[in-house]
């Protein structure tokens, strides 16, 4: 997780992401993130990003829709995040304790799917 300024593209925060991760062989995002920087610097760690296009862009790039539809794990996800009353209102002034508030919000979420998967 990475906490930008409010009025921060998505897009900036991207590098930042991807420079943590292990090599991904495809990497899903919505059509915030369709950028040419974006896709070029996926394709220099050996992935593939399956983007949509914006609708103003000349050429459309197709994407696979199966693979699409697993995006909507990342969405539910933030959903489930927003549940947590300290997340969804903001009450941390400090960045850094907002950013601790999501840590202790993920990790509680990961640890329910992972006690209902065991």
């Amino acid at each position: 997780l990475l906490i930008t300024a409010g009025q921060a593209s998505d897009k900036t925060a991207v590098p930042d992401l991807l420079v943590g991760l292990p090599a991904a062989g495809a990497l899903v995002a919505d059509r915030g993130y369709d950028s040419r920087a974006i896709l070029d610097l996926v394709a220099k760690t050996g992935g593939q990003a399956h983007i949509p296009t914006q609708s103003r862009v000349r050429v459309q790039r197709s994407v696979e829709p199966a693979l699409y539809r697993r995006r909507n794990l990342v969405e539910r996800f933030f959903c489930k995040l927003k549940h947590f009353r300290r997340v969804a209102t903001r009450f941390d002034k400090l960045a850094r304790n907002f950013l601790a508030a999501l840590l202790i919000a993920s990790t509680r979420l990961w640890l329910r799917a992972y006690e209902s998967t065991t």
